[in-house]
C-alpha cells in the first residue's frame, strides 16, 4: 500500500509539471467572450442564423478565407450573392482583398456590413479601432458625438475659455474610459425602426439590438462623390442606424447594430423578418449567402489561440491522464522480481578469457606462446643462440609421417613470429594440432 501512495504521489508531481511546462493560462483566465461567427452557439454567435437560412433552402458558406478568393470559388454564383460582415473584426483588412471585394460588389453582388454603430456587445467592448476597416470597406465614415466637443467661452468676456476646455475635454476622455470599461448588469435594449416603405423593411415594425456595454451615438459623414439613402433609424436618438448605398452593379448596406441577427436577437421583435426580407431582395436564382468567419478568428490556417480555446483539448488531456494514472497505479509492477544468475561454466569462462586476451595480444606474441608449447610437447628446449633449432627442423623434416610442405609452412610462421610479424593464428593453431597427432599416432 506504501508503495502505491508513493508512484501515486509521483505521478501527480509528473502532471504538474506537464502542467506547468505546456499548459495555456490565456485559454483559461481570460474571460470568455462569444464571437459572431457561424460557429459559434452563444448569445452573440450567429449559428442559429446559419442553420434557419439552410433550414429554409437558401444557400450558405463559412468563407475562412481572405475576400481574394470570392471570384475564384467555384461554389459561388458571379452574381446574386449576399456577403454578411461584422464589425469590429478580429484580424484587419488589407487593402488589396478590399479592392477584390469591391470589384466583386460592383459586378452585381451584396455586402452587409453589422457595424457596433449604436450597440456595444461584449465583443466591441472598443468600437472605435473598426472606423477605419468600415471606410475601407464601405468609403463611409463615422464620427461619434462624445467626440465633438464644443467650444468653451469665458462668461465674463464671451471669448473662448482654453483652460476650461482643457480640462472639459479632459473629464469627458475620462468619462469616456469609464464607459467603455464598465459592462452593464443587463443586456440594454435597442430599437430600429423604418423611415419609410421599403422592401427591406415590409412587414418589419420593429428589430432588436442588445448592448452589453454602454452604447455610443456615431452620426454618418456622406462622401462628397456618394449619395446613401438612411432606411431606419434608432427610436431612442432619431439618428439613422441603417444605411443603402449602390456600387456599380451592386449595393452595399450598413447596419448600425452588430446584433440584429445573432442567437439572441434573432428571434425577437421582427428580425428574422428583416433578415429574411434582406435575403430576398439581395439573392440571385444561384445565389449564396456568404458569413465572414475569416476576420472574426475562425480560418481556415492554423490558429493557435484557436486551438488552445478549444474545450476539446483540455477533456482530451484530462482522458489521458486518469488513463495513465490508472495504468501505473493498477498495471504496472511496483517492485522487480530478483534476478538469480547461475555460476558462469568452464567454456563460458575459457571463452571470455579469449576474447579478453585476443582483444590485446598482438598475433606476433600469442604465435610465439602457441610455438612454446608445441617444443614443450615435443621435449624439445630451442635456445636463443638457436643451437638445437637446425636439429630441431632437420628431426621434423625427416619425419616420415609429416609432409614436407607442412614442416616448411611450420618454419615460415616460426621465422615470422621471430621477426615479430603477423601470423594466421587459427592455421597455425590448426597445422601445430595435426602435427603433434602426426608425431603420437
Amino acid at each position: 500500500m506504501r508503495e502505491r501512495l508513493v508512484t501515486l504521489a509521483c505521478a501527480l508531481g509528473a502532471l504538474f509539471l506537464f502542467g506547468t511546462l505546456f499548459w495555456h493560462g490565456d485559454a483559461t483566465s481570460a474571460r470568455r467572450v462569444s464571437l459572431p461567427t457561424t460557429l459559434e452557439g452563444a448569445d452573440n454567435g450567429l449559428l442559429g442564423c446559419l442553420t434557419w437560412l439552410r433550414g429554409e433552402g437558401v444557400r450558405t458558406l463559412s468563407l475562412r478565407e481572405r475576400f481574394g478568393v470570392l471570384r475564384q470559388r467555384a461554389e459561388l454564383a458571379p452574381t446574386g450573392n449576399l456577403l454578411i460582415v461584422t464589425l469590429p473584426a478580429v484580424t484587419h483588412f488589407r487593402n488589396d482583398e478590399a479592392v477584390a471585394l469591391d470589384q466583386w460588389i460592383r459586378n452585381g453582388n451584396t455586402l452587409l456590413v453589422l457595424a457596433a454603430l449604436a450597440d456595444r456587445p461584449a465583443w466591441a467592448q472598443y468600437p472605435a479601432v473598426m472606423e477605419s476597416d468600415l471606410q475601407l470597406l464601405t468609403g463611409l465614415e463615422f464620427s461619434h458625438a462624445s467626440e465633438r466637443s464644443g467650444e468653451h467661452k469665458d462668461a465674463a468676456t464671451g471669448r473662448p475659455d482654453a483652460k476650461a476646455g482643457a480640462r472639459s475635454k479632459q473629464d469627458e476622455a475620462m468619462t469616456r474610459i469609464i464607459r467603455l470599461t464598465e459592462q452593464l448588469a443587463e443586456p440594454k435594449r435597442s430599437t430600429l425602426v423604418p423611415n419609410h416603405g421599403h422592401r427591406f423593411f415590409e412587414g418589419v415594425g420593429r428589430a432588436v439590438a442588445f448592448s452589453d456595454y454602454a452604447p455610443r451615438e456615431a452620426d454618418l459623414v456622406v462622401p462628397r462623390d456618394g449619395f446613401v439613402l438612411a432606411l431606419a433609424h434608432e427610436s431612442a436618438s432619431g439618428k439613422g442606424a441603417f444605411w443603402l448605398r449602390p456600387d456599380g452593379a451592386g449595393t452595399i448596406i450598413v447596419s448600425g447594430f452588430a446584433t440584429l441577427f445573432t442567437n439572441r436577437a434573432l428571434g425577437v421583435a421582427d428580425n428574422a423578418r428583416l433578415l429574411a426580407n434582406l435575403v430576398a431582395a439581395t439573392l440571385g436564382p444561384e445565389g449564396t449567402v456568404v458569413f465572414d468567419d475569416e476576420h472574426q478568428g475562425l480560418t481556415a490556417a492554423y490558429d493557435p489561440a484557436k486551438f488552445f480555446r478549444d474545450p476539446r483539448l483540455y477533456a482530451t488531456i484530462a482522458t489521458i491522464a486518469i488513463v495513465w494514472l490508472t495504468w501505473v497505479l493498477g498495471g504496472t509492477r511496483l517492485r522487480m522480481p530478483a534476478l538469480r544468475t547461475g555460476a558462469p561454466r568452464e567454456a563460458e569462462l575459457v571463452r571470455t578469457t579469449g576474447l579478453f586476451l585476443a582483444r590485446v595480444l598482438r598475433p606476433a606474441a600469442a604465435a610465439r606462446r602457441m610455438f612454446e608449447h608445441f617444443f614443450r610437447h615435443l621435449h624439445v628446449a630451442v635456445d636463443r643462440a638457436g643451437a638445437d633449432e637446425a636439429r630441431l627442423w632437420d628431426r621434423l623434416e625427416n619425419h616420415p609421417r609429416l609432409a614436407r610442405a607442412d614442416v616448411e609452412q611450420l618454419r615460415q610462421w616460426y621465422a615470422a613470429a621471430r621477426a615479430d610479424q603477423h601470423v594466421p593464428l587459427t592455421r597455425l593453431h590448426n597445422l601445430l594440432v595435426l602435427t603433434e597427432r602426426q608425431l603420437a599416432a
